[in-house]
């Protein structure tokens, strides 16, 4: 199993509070990774769970909604930590209305912390992992990089660009020792889905379309970013991994 392993690595996550970023950040600890914890709300259970498995976990309170943000987390990151071996894109937020009403502060709110915190943080870590020769970035995408939901324009627009992204910057730096990839969750319980899941109309359709029959944990990203994380996906990028329980297949 040593392939999988993270030991003496330093993952960054965005995000990490709760949620998907939680589970991931939990994952990458169990396979021996220190952890830099990025976000604007209270990180103390992500902390505890992390250290209760005798890992480091630095914390960083960044708005990645902020212009001038994502150099300061960076900058937070490497002066805390002393480098970063794996960037774990997961913040993101979701803005719900109907198309036609659907204001431009919304839109603009979506795509600052979805696409344009995510390339940011990408192109100044990179920066980092090119001097270093190694690395990897892990974009988290979303069944609506592939599909075009629901009254969430500005989200499915960021999640299709992600996808976009995560496989230019494959290219650019496959020969440099970078790994950029992806991982698609499927219809995971978060807080962004407490909406569907207390519609009881929505949420038996989606359940039902489900081949699993179950909506997604964050525990369930724990093996997809450890492996993307760690040398057992060396010939591994530019992919992104659908964890959805069957969704794309139904």
């Amino acid at each position: 199993m040593q392939p999988f392993s993270l030991k003496g690595k330093v993952a960054l996550v965005t995000g990490a509070s709760r949620g998907l970023g939680q589970g991931m950040t939990v994952g990458l600890a169990e396979a021996g990774a220190d952890v830099i914890g990025v976000g604007i709300s209270d990180m103390s259970e992500t902390r505890t769970k992390v250290e209760a498995l005798g890992q480091k976990f630095y914390e960083i309170k960044g708005d990645l909604s902020e212009e001038g943000a994502v150099n300061k987390v960076v900058a937070a990151a490497l002066e805390q930590a002393g480098k970063i071996d794996v960037l774990v894109n997961n913040a993101g937020i979701i803005r719900r209305s109907e198309a036609e009403n659907f204001s431009d502060e919304d839109w603009n709110d979506v795509v600052q912390v979805n696409l344009n915190s995510v390339f940011r943080l990408s192109r100044e870590v990179g920066k980092h992992m090119l001097e270093n020769g190694s690395g990897r970035i892990i974009n988290i995408a979303s069944m609506l990089s592939f599909q075009g939901g629901l009254r969430v324009p500005a989200y499915t627009a960021t999640k299709h660009a992600v996808a976009g992204l995560t496989k230019s910057l494959a290219n650019e730096w496959a020969s440099k020792g970078i790994n950029v990839n992806a991982i698609a969750p499927g219809y995971m319980v978060t807080d962004n889905t407490a909406p569907l899941r207390a519609n009881k109309e929505r949420n038996e359709f989606i359940t039902s379309r489900i081949p699993k029959g179950e909506w997604g944990t964050p525990d369930d990203l724990k093996g997809p970013v450890v492996f993307l994380a760690s040398d057992a996906s060396n010939y591994v990028t530019g992919h992104v991994l659908c964890v959805d329980g069957g969704w794309m297949s139904s």
